[in-house]
């Protein structure tokens, strides 16, 4: 195990067993635009970090340009990060070396519901699929590679939000 990611995570785990309320972490975005009027575009502004904005824009099928990643595309990006991270940590934790890793991640949505052509039509994604690519240093063992894939599995948080969505609240401050 990297010797870096083992101290960190050891001395995290110590800090969460004796005082568990600070594991919990909020994650935040914001939007932000230069022109409200423009129905297309926009950029998120991730952990409140302005240097991180990421233009967003519209898909095409909902009648936008898509000349930038749409909320869609962001949403499987996220799965996709956090597929990758979780797979990078696991493998480093087990002592597996990883010579490629790439997450593929595809979601599928009827946009008619989307945009209001009958209350009977779902708004929302239907389906995901997530291809994982990876391969490991030659010579490791099949059932390693397995356990990595149930440990990683495990591990990825915005899976398990997808798998089974919490509570959501939105407010509208006019």
């Amino acid at each position: 195990m990297n010797s870096r990611l083992f101290e960190t995570q050891s001395a995290l785990r110590a800090r969460y067993k004796q005082a568990p309320e600070l594991a919990l972490v909020t994650a935040q975005a914001r939007t932000r635009s230069d022109n409200p009027a423009d129905p297309f575009h926009l950029q998120v502004v991730p952990a409140l970090r302005d240097e991180a904005a990421v233009p967003v824009g519209v898909h095409g099928s909902v009648g936008g340009p898509y000349d930038a990643p749409c909320p869609g595309d962001l949403l499987c990006a996220a799965l996709a990060a956090c597929y990758d991270a979780s797979v990078r940590m696991v493998a480093q934790a087990m002592g597996i070396e990883l010579t490629a890793l790439e997450v593929h991640v595809q979601a599928k949505v009827d946009m008619r519901g989307a945009m209001g052509m009958g209350r009977d039509l779902p708004v929302g994604f239907q389906s995901f699929s997530t291809d994982i690519h990876l391969q490991a240093r030659e010579g490791t063992p099949a059932e390693v590679i397995e356990q990595l894939r149930v440990a990683a599995q495990r591990c990825c948080v915005v899976a398990h939000t997808l798998r089974s969505a919490p509570e959501m609240q939105t407010r509208f401050h006019a």
